[in-house]
């Protein structure tokens, strides 16, 4: 039942595409033949040259879209993606008409209004997208449209895709159960109980109720997957494996394939390409330049309030860790009082710390005390964006109590990060901010580090945990 509604959704979706491409080329040729908007040459071509047109971008477009797939479900998928995916598709439909133009040597074909069509239909099916995503998130959340959904072997695993579904109904997936044999019969967790033994497969797989299996057997279980899969598969049930080693293995892991023999690397790390390296590294000392020559009113005020309210140097050194553990002395605007190097690293900063001075306590709290770790983005030993370094005595601690702790000094430490605009900052949870790390070094693109300055700029400068 749930892949004939796919396939009736599909065609759906094919349709309204077609009609969406459609009424953007009218509306394009509209616009820029008879609206007035552009100047019209007295010799532009008729409408039913430019309608003819269609017979072949309609179907190609819709080739595209399918190459780009959109016609996946997309219970889970991020609308920014499927977004992504429709200007990626549309862009290339745009280039390869002006490259055939160009061609065929067709002058007299408005490049203006295939710019236009290519805005006004990128916009429109990204729109008609998310009308249909929230229609269907709507009537799942309310029970309907939903996938079936058996669990086989209770794990760590189980449980964290459990809470996924359960804390998204709009996704339309029902857990029926789990089978396992490493926990009794009626054993519940939040709801969903465990059915009986793995071996119940042969009972429950030909009564052909299920949408879909997913294995989530525990590590010491893994001699039980190939026997499970075969019988998945001779029964036609789409089945998934959610591995319970995603504590190790990343989300987006680094495959390779070996003659056929599938390698998966421990650790994804798109800042190791020299390529990416170096276009970071660009970005660093462009922004570092910007932001010195900006931010230099702020920072000789704050100069010169630090050197008028306390004795001792303005500027702060302290010893950090880094880019492949290397220490490198960090800039700060001196915030408290001057006291003993050994003293100082005893501990970190506390709430009404009687250290803080009172100009201390306010470039802490707005972050303007971390305006001279510029000048080490300049020098290289930090990036603008980047898990934060901490003190060698603290790595020596955490490195022992975190988990891969040590793996944020695979890439350059930044002025700010993903955790610090998630709001891990200051006294709050380390192994959460090393989650954090852990996702921005994974995942890391341009964009994101666009992403993390702009959330920066808007929540990230004043830190309430600050003191």
């Amino acid at each position: 039942m749930i892949k004939n509604n796919q396939h009736i959704l599909n065609r759906v979706h094919v349709i309204l595409d077609a009609a969406v491409i459609i009424a953007s080329y009218g509306m394009a040729w509209f616009l820029r033949f008879k609206s007035g908007i552009f100047p019209i040459d007295a010799w532009y071509l008729s409408l039913r040259v430019y309608m003819s047109a269609l017979i072949f971008i309609v179907p190609g477009y819709l080739l595209l879209y399918y190459m780009f797939q959109l016609y996946t479900p997309k219970r889970v998928q991020g609308r920014r993606l499927e977004a992504w995916h429709v200007i990626q598709a549309n862009t290339i439909g745009f280039m390869a008409f002006i490259l055939i133009l160009y061609v065929r040597h067709q002058t007299n074909f408005s490049r203006r209004m295939l710019f236009v069509f290519l805005c006004i239909n990128i916009f429109l099916e990204i729109l008609m997208r998310n009308v249909i995503r929230m229609f269907l998130r709507k009537i799942r959340s309310r029970g309907l449209n939903q996938k079936h959904i058996l669990l086989i072997g209770y794990s760590r695993a189980a449980e964290q895709y459990a809470d996924r579904i359960l804390q998204n109904p709009q996704w339309g997936y029902t857990i029926r159960g789990i089978l396992a044999d490493n926990a009794p019969r009626g054993t519940e967790y939040r709801g969903i109980k465990v059915l009986g033994r793995i071996d119940n497969l042969l009972v429950v797989l030909p009564q052909n109720r299920l949408d879909e299996i997913v294995i989530t057997l525990g590590l010491a279980e893994y001699h039980k997957l190939e026997r499970i899969v075969k019988m998945c598969e001779k029964s036609g049930v789409h089945t998934k494996f959610i591995p319970d080693y995603n504590n190790v293995i990343p989300t987006k892991p680094y495959t390779e394939d070996i003659l056929g023999l599938p390698v998966i690397n421990i650790r994804r790390v798109p800042l190791s390409d020299p390529l990416n390296k170096l276009v970071k590294r660009v970005i660093d000392l462009f922004g570092a330049v910007v932001a010195l020559v900006i931010f230099s009113p702020v920072m000789l005020g704050t100069a010169a309030a630090i050197k008028l309210s306390s004795p001792g140097p303005v500027i702060f050194k302290q010893e950090r860790v880094g880019l492949h553990n290397r220490p490198f002395e960090m800039y700060k605007f001196r915030s408290m009082v001057v006291q003993n190097t050994d003293e100082e690293k005893k501990k970190w900063t506390t709430k009404n710390d009687p250290r803080v001075t009172k100009v201390g306590k306010f470039i802490r709290r707005t972050s303007i005390d971390e305006l001279p770790q510029l000048f080490n983005v300049f020098k290289g030993n930090m990036s603008l964006v980047g898990p934060r370094p901490e003190r060698t005595q603290f790595v020596e601690k955490f490195k022992e109590e975190v988990p891969r702790y040590m793996i944020k000094h695979q890439v350059r430490p930044g002025l700010t990060g993903w955790a610090q605009v998630n709001g891990y900052r200051g006294d709050t949870s380390i192994k959460k901010r090393i989650e954090c790390d852990l996702y921005y070094i994974e995942n890391w693109t341009l964009g994101l580090d666009f992403k993390i300055l702009i959330m920066t700029f808007f929540k990230g400068f004043v830190n309430k945990n600050a003191y």
